[in-house]
Formats: structure tokens, sequence, C-alpha cells
């Protein structure tokens, strides 16, 4: 089940957008150059590329036209409680972001779903790592740089966090949003809770409830000083995400001194529309071209 209303994003999004008249025409002819043989390159997309031998080890890639080694790229990461969701869920914001930042190189992917057989860590972790290593491994390929974005909603943004704070060994990620992600599985609202669909939600990660083990997989204990920017919202009244997920969250960045932004929408659920949507959209955007266009 993907908790995030992305159909809501898309259809609000692109009405602000066409009343905006934002949408233009570029020009092919200008811009930076291959660095190989000096003609511009022109925009490029690859679906369901394969990064493993499943069938859900597969990413969508949007290059842009007059890239260069110099491009930065950004990883979608879809929701679904770490058992479900596609990487199709995260299509308004591929679509948004094409048409609002056209040089920033979208990554779209799909990684493999839990069961009662496979836990999503470290499973899930390992995919993305295949991913970011491809990515690199194509780098002139592709004509991108090695400066990687996160953006992940519910369990996606959960995945997006921990990653950067705990497996971006080489330094790559410069910025990283969460949208409704939860962030620390030994906050006593998730153990302490009477709630059988926040109980699933922890039960999906396995028998193992030992504190340090929860203190793993948990971003908010994986964040240091040395963690990427990190943009944050959350709704007040979101059933899956208690709100002590996203204000321990942003006093954990603050006391570390990581850069971030924090925004809780105090009568919103697990996901939003309307002006509470633009204003989203809005403040990402910016985030993005301060902290990952630079």
């Amino acid at each position: 089940m993907n908790y995030f209303n992305m159909k809501a994003i898309k259809t609000t999004l692109l009405i602000v957008f066409i009343s905006l008249g934002i949408y233009s025409c570029t020009d092919d002819n200008s811009g930076p150059s291959d660095p190989q043989d000096q003609m511009p390159l022109e925009f490029r997309q690859e679906l369901n590329v394969s990064y493993g031998t499943d069938s859900d080890q597969v990413f969508d890639i949007y290059l842009p036209a007059n890239r260069t080694l110099a491009t930065k790229v950004m990883i979608l990461v879809h929701g679904g409680g770490w058992t479900s969701g596609d990487k199709s869920d995260m299509d308004p914001f591929k679509d948004i972001m094409l048409q609002d930042l056209p040089d920033i190189a979208i990554v779209n992917i799909n990684y493999r779903l839990a069961d009662e057989n496979n836990q999503p860590y470290p499973m899930q972790i390992d995919d993305i790592t295949s991913v970011v290593n491809l990515l690199k491994a194509n780098q002139n390929d592709y004509v991108i740089s090695d400066d990687f974005a996160f953006l992940g909603t519910s369990a996606g943004a959960h995945l997006s966090m921990l990653w950067s704070y705990a497996f971006d060994t080489d330094n790559n990620v410069k910025m990283v949003a969460s949208v409704v992600g939860p962030t620390n599985f030994t906050d006593p609202a998730y153990l302490e809770n009477d709630d059988p669909i926040l109980q699933e939600l922890i039960d999906t990660f396995g028998i193992d409830t030992s504190i340090e083990y929860l203190e793993e997989i948990s971003p908010y204990h994986q964040v240091t000083a040395a963690s990427p920017p990190t943009i944050l919202f959350y709704g007040g009244q979101d059933p899956l995400i208690p709100t002590s997920q996203g204000l321990d969250m942003e006093t954990q960045l603050a006391n570390l001194g990581v850069t971030h932004q924090f925004t809780l929408y105090p009568n919103a659920g697990h996901g939003w529309i309307g002006l509470e949507l633009i204003d989203t959209w809005t403040k990402l955007k910016a985030f993005t071209e301060t902290h990952l266009e630079d």
C-alpha cells in the first residue's frame, strides 16, 4: 500500500504549474557540451534498467539535455510500508522535476519488497548501494557527476535518510528529503503503541526488538554532524508516523549542527493536497537548488 497520495500531488501541482505558465521551450543548441565530442547532448531516458537479478531491481533514468560530468543526480525512493509500492508512485515528483529542475538527472528506483521471508533491512539498503554503484560505474556513459540527492516518501524516506546517514561511505550525498519518513524506532510512540497498524509496520523488520537493532535501523540514531543537508515534511494528524518522529529528528539535526529545514502541517495526515502541497514543492525546489545544483 502506498500511503502517500501521489495522485493528488500530480494533479494539484500540474494545475498550479499550468496556471503559472511555467512550461517553456529550451534551445537544444545551447548550454554545456559533451566533454568527449563537444556536441550538445540531447535528453535521454532509459526505463527499467536492471541493477540486479531480481525483477524488482530496476530503475528509470532521465538525463537532461546539455548535461556534463558536473550534472547532479536526484534519486527517488517510493513508499509503501517496505512491503509494497512501485517507482511509478513517484512519477508525479519525476514529472515536476523534469519541468522545474531541468538540469538535474533523475533516477527513479524500484527495490526488492519485504515479505515474511525477506526483511527490508539490510536488503533494501543493499539495493540502494547497488544503484549508486552502478551509476558511478556508468558515469562517463550517462555523463553525470557522482553528486547525489535523495527524495523519499514514507518508507522510501526512511531508506533515503538511513542510507545517506549510515552507508554513504564516499560522501556522495549532497542532500536528502524526507516526506513523512519514519526516523526513530526506539520512539515510545512506537515501542509503547497499542495500534495494530503501527505494530504491523514495526513487525515488518522482524523479531529482533533489541534497542541496539532498532537504533541501527533508525536515521535518528545514525545521523552525525557530517550528515548531508536534510529537509523534512510531516503531518500533525498522521496515523502512521507519530508527530514525534519529525519533531525529534528536527531537534537531533539542530543539536548536531546539520543544515536542515523542517515543516509540520498541523492538520495534515500521511500526505496532503492543496496549498500545503504547493508549499512542500516550493520549499523542496528551493532546497534542491541550494544544495544540489550549486
